[in-house]
């Protein structure tokens, strides 16, 4: 297992990037919607997922990452090699901070659970209706649905895509 320098988790040095992130993020007009700092493979990856009101361009990720990159040098808070990576959440972007269930309250949101729940079922599709200790959605059916947040693998934001379009899908 790697050993970080001065005892930080992966939490830890995600929340202290975030808060080097965040003042450099409000000058190119960006607000930070996540920061992890995640291990795949070999390779660990910090990555600062940003977000606007008009939708993330390219420049917007290019812009932050010139101007985080030399302030993380500066600040050294990772003690192993890793890649930075500067993206959008995209748009069925995961909910993980309280201000994003915020958000997405009355929303539509896919709920994916780390066991299947008593019917079978491990991912359900709904308007979010409540969160905190327990997610409760509401499904098409109107048949609302409650979950431990313990059993909750993760909650994404469903892509209105579809019925903006008249019910067209992108394969059509």
């Amino acid at each position: 297992m790697a050993q970080h320098k001065r005892g930080t988790s992966g939490g830890n040095i995600a929340a202290v990037c975030r808060a080097l992130a965040e003042p450099l993020a409000e000058q190119v007009g960006v607000s930070i919607w996540d920061v992890r700092f995640v291990k795949e493979g070999a390779d660990w990856f910090l990555r600062v997922i940003i977000d606007k009101d008009e939708g993330v361009t390219i420049n917007d990720c290019v812009d932050l990452t010139h101007l985080l990159n030399p302030v993380l040098d500066k600040a050294d808070p990772i003690a192993q090699s890793y890649c930075l990576e500067v993206m959008s959440p995209g748009i069925e972007r995961e909910l993980t901070r309280p201000e994003h269930f915020e958000a997405y309250s009355g929303l539509p949101v896919t709920v994916t659970l780390f066991r299947p729940h008593e019917n079978g079922q491990r991912e359900f599709v709904g308007l979010l209706l409540g969160y905190g200790d327990e997610l409760v959605i509401e499904d098409e059916d109107e048949i609302q649905w409650t979950f431990s947040r313990k059993d909750v693998a993760a909650v994404h934001a469903v892509d209105l895509w579809d019925q903006d379009n008249g019910g067209m899908t992108e394969n059509e």
